[in-house]
């Protein structure tokens, strides 16, 4: 599948990056990259969210929506709800106070 080529070209490219010889060079070009990562990942992510939606409100389930990003249910879920990040976003769950009994 070309795009299982896309990824893999990507990946040897980090790996060659993890293979630079000069640790000064290897760490400004790790830097680099982490940047970029960054800078992507909250388009990245919004891309999938608006996808997933648009899966769900075309009638596929969490869990069809998951198999077919290559990502968790729990993920698409999240993706769903608006939810970013490690959890800020969510909002907290009151946990139930203990009855004396």
């Amino acid at each position: 599948m070309a795009d299982d080529e896309e990824v893999q070209r990507v990946f040897d490219a980090l790996d060659d990056v993890e293979r630079i010889a000069d640790p000064e060079a290897r760490s400004r070009a790790q830097a680099q990259i982490t940047a970029q990562t960054r800078e992507r990942s909250a388009k990245w992510n919004a891309e999938r969210a608006e996808l997933a939606q648009q899966m769900q409100a075309d009638g596929e389930s969490v869990r069809g929506i998951a198999k077919r990003l290559g990502i968790k249910p729990g993920t698409v879920q999240d993706l769903l709800r608006g939810y970013k990040g490690s959890g800020t976003t969510r909002p907290r769950v009151e946990k139930p106070e203990a009855q004396d009994g």
